[in-house]
């Protein structure tokens, strides 16, 4: 049950510490929840790593590796509405325990992989078991910040993307080459061993941690209950109340999926295929690919919460995604005519993963300001799952590519011409009421 209204007096002795409220919000979610996609983000791109070895091992040409690794989308697609839908209905407490718990399993299964069957087969059933995660964090932070707030915040839980680039290109180049042998297993199979069972470990702790609502949080005082609580139903009433399946009708829902559609091409084709085009700069070790390959993620990381915070500070969204959505762009663009030049080369792919990350999180902050209820989950839900057939149609796009002409050239500009038509649909047909300006 929702704490009750705060009446304008009471509300007036607490606002001077809201600042502070929900700095104490966010140091209680926000960090597990970074934690939680870090780990999900692992499981769903560590076959990027694995295919520098597994192809070998299981003789997968790059069309296969290709569409194997984009038939998780199919997955996600299907099911990622559903998923939001039971997580509006039970509450993110069970509902993302339950995501974490299966995608690990799952993710620690593809160590079993022996043919191309079973590898479509399972990284199919992973894409069902992960989708509703991040929408439906995306949802749940609607449940605790309003709008002003929500960019900054936001910007932070993505940036888990990055992080996990930092973090996983090294370790998976470590894990894959000092245990490769080991008991008699190939590295790539460590490595989904490894990096899938700590999802299991968050999924059992996010029973206890998480809270469904700030009515739910015994760490708040009934003031602080309320003000979160006055704040959100102001939110609100600037929302449009529309039932589930009116969510999935509304226009904009669709636009926003689409933009959404051509960023989120530029983040898979990176991540799948960065690895491999390091490989092409003329790096051969596999551990000193994962460090070089940590690089653009740590610049990302770095830049992305100043973007969020820019975006919040000047209640502006629109150019605060396309100009790094164009930046994105050339940077996957330069890359090639670099390649002979690989700090110039790491460089110029830096400045495009920069770029795509930051554009992306500051997308959700347009959907959440005009939906809400059960409009929000269906929603938030679609714009997620339309969007990430990107992840399916662009490895299997590149590997074709690479397939048929030897080299990823054609697939970056192919990247950087998504990136530009979603910096062209932000600036050309998002309406200026999403905006801000």
């Amino acid at each position: 049950m929702s704490p009750p209204p705060v009446a304008p007096a009471e509300l007036s002795r607490v606002a001077l510490d809201e600042d502070a409220l929900y700095a104490r919000v966010t140091w209680r979610f926000v960090p597990f929840l970074f934690v939680c996609y870090v780990a999900a983000y692992l499981d769903r791109v560590n076959v990027g790593f694995a295919k520098l070895t597994m192809a070998v091992d299981l003789r997968f040409s790059d069309t296969v590796y290709g569409l194997g690794a984009g038939i998780f989308f199919l997955g996600y697609f299907l099911f990622e509405v559903p998923s939001n839908l039971l997580l509006y209905r039970i509450g993110a407490r069970r509902a993302l325990a339950r995501i974490m718990i299966s995608w690990g399993l799952l993710s620690a299964a593809m160590m079993f992989v022996d043919s191309p069957t079973s590898f479509y087969v399972l990284r199919f059933l992973l894409g069902v078991a992960e989708a509703g995660f991040f929408p439906g964090v995306v949802l749940y932070l609607t449940w605790w910040y309003p709008a002003a707030r929500r960019g900054r915040v936001t910007a932070l839980f993505v940036t888990a993307v990055a992080v996990s680039g930092v973090i996983g290109n090294p370790l998976s180049g470590w894990i894959m080459q000092t245990l490769d042998g080991r008991q008699g297993w190939h590295g790539w199979q460590w490595l989904f061993l490894l990096e899938g069972l700590p999802a299991v470990a968050l999924g059992v702790a996010a029973l206890w941690w998480l809270d469904d609502s700030s009515a739910d949080a015994r760490w708040l005082s009934d003031d602080e209950k309320r003000v979160l609580a006055a704040n959100l139903a102001t939110d609100e009433a600037h929302k449009t109340q529309l039932t589930a399946l009116a969510g999935l009708r509304d226009r904009r829902v669709w636009l926003l999926a689409a933009i959404y559609f051509c960023l989120v091409s530029g983040l898979y084709g990176v991540n799948f295929w960065l690895p491999t085009i390091i490989e092409g700069l003329g790096i051969e070790d596999i551990i000193t690919i994962g460090l070089v390959g940590a690089l653009p993620w740590a610049a990302a990381a770095l830049v992305m919460p100043m973007v969020g915070l820019s975006a919040d500070r000047r209640r502006e969204r629109r150019y605060h995604v396309a100009i790094p959505a164009v930046i994105g762009a050339v940077g996957l663009a330069a890359s090639v005519p670099l390649a002979g030049e690989p700090a110039a080369a790491v460089f110029a792919l830096s400045l495009g993963t920069c770029g795509l990350l930051s554009a992306i999180p500051l997308t959700w902050s347009l959907a959440t300001a005009f939906l809400g209820g059960a409009a929000a989950a269906s929603g938030i839900a679609l714009i997620n799952s339309f969007g990430n057939l990107s992840g399916f149609a662009m490895p299997y796009l590149i590997g074709y590519l690479r397939e048929t002409t030897g080299s990823t050239d054609p697939g970056l500009y192919t990247l950087a011409g998504f990136l530009t038509l979603g910096a062209w649909l932000v600036l050309t047909k998002v309406p200026a009421t999403l905006t801000g300006r």
